[in-house]
């Protein structure tokens, strides 16, 4: 089944990129130009290119010059590299794990991250070399840390580090570390609001510095990711036949979980939690353009990409001046089409 699944795939391919990559560039113009105040798209193109390729003189109002390079377009790119994150890290996870289920926040890497960003309000924590990084940087850190440690004792528990084993793993870390959040929230004073705002999750108020953070983590974790379509293939189909395929299940099962948390931590580390992208939006994409994880990952990442700008979009815009933490729009959104998908999943099933 899974094979035709391919092979009609195939015959979609450059429709499928195609029709990815000008949704997400639509998402990103309309992200730049719709707002407070509205920027034509004509001047949004001619102060990106003028930034790009260091063209001097353009004629374009000054006020939109900095609108634009100096607050949309950095948030727009931070929401894409976030939404990308998430949703190629999703994909991943759900061919490892053959769950539908899984998610980046599966293994405990969100609420690992959490913390560490919990900790720094919380006792104001400030690293002196790198300033204001020291939130990013201690999410990050923890993130990776929560990893290891899932996997650590996953390994203990069972050394052949089983698909069940590695979720309950990951469940305990989960529970334990947002019963943990739950604590410092409640015993803190001034920064509850603070804390609050940030774990429902924002790219708000987050410049080109934030960019920088997330980008080298998302490169190496996408590139890895990537790089193992053909990996997640096989293993889609069981681990002891993708062993017969000659696939190192162990060593590239560590590969894909490492991977897929550093892209989750880092994405959490600038953001905050934003749930549902990495469940739903590799859903959506592998009902229309087939398992083949060669494509899926790559299509995951754009879609996913598209999708964080117009939910970022919506939350600043809906109700505006007020703005909604992007986590609540992804969730009203995410979560009625994850269940539509179920019950045709469900609906499905029962017909077979």
């Amino acid at each position: 089944m899974q094979k035709q699944f391919i092979r009609k795939f195939s015959n979609k391919k450059p429709f499928a990129y195609m029709a990815a990559s000008i949704l997400l560039v639509a998402a990103i113009l309309i992200g730049i130009s719709i707002g407070t105040v509205t920027v034509p798209i004509g001047d949004i193109v001619k102060i990106i290119g003028s930034r790009l390729f260091n063209i001097s003189h353009v004629n374009v109002d000054p006020m939109y010059t900095t609108i634009v390079w100096n607050i949309r377009f950095p948030r727009v790119v931070l929401a894409g590299l976030v939404g990308a994150s998430l949703a190629i890290a999703g994909a991943a996870f759900q061919g490892l794990l053959k769950n539908p289920l899984a998610d980046p926040y599966t293994l405990g890497v969100s609420s690992g991250a959490s913390v560490g960003a919990v900790l720094t309000i919380f006792l104001h924590i400030t690293i002196p070399v790198i300033g204001s990084y020291t939130l990013p940087f201690l999410s990050i850190l923890f993130a990776l840390i929560t990893i290891i440690a899932v996997l650590i004792f996953a390994k203990r528990i069972d050394r052949s580090m089983k698909v069940e084993t590695i979720i309950l793993t990951g469940v305990i870390f989960s529970s334990f570390l947002s019963a943990f959040i739950s604590l410092m929230i409640a015993l803190t004073g001034d920064e509850l609001r603070q804390i609050v705002s940030w774990l429902m999750g924002s790219v708000s108020m987050r410049g080109w510095e934030y960019i920088q953070i997330i980008l080298p983590f998302f490169l190496i974790g996408s590139f890895l990711l990537l790089m193992n379509g053909n990996e997640l293939n096989a293993m889609s189909f069981g681990e002891e036949r993708a062993q017969h395929l000659g696939v190192n299940v162990k060593r590239r099962k560590m590969l894909v979980l490492t991977a897929g948390s550093i892209l989750t931590g880092a994405a959490v580390a600038v953001s905050g939690t934003i749930g549902f992208v990495g469940l739903v939006i590799p859903h959506l994409t592998r009902l229309l353009w087939g398992p083949d994880h060669k494509h899926l990952l790559p299509l995951s990442m754009l879609t996913g990409s598209a999708f964080l700008i117009l939910a970022d979009l919506t939350a600043r815009t809906v109700i505006s001046p007020t703005e909604l933490p992007i986590g609540v729009i992804t969730s009203l959104i995410g979560a009625p089409v994850f269940a539509a998908i179920l019950i045709r999943n469900k609906r499905k099933g029962g017909e077979r």
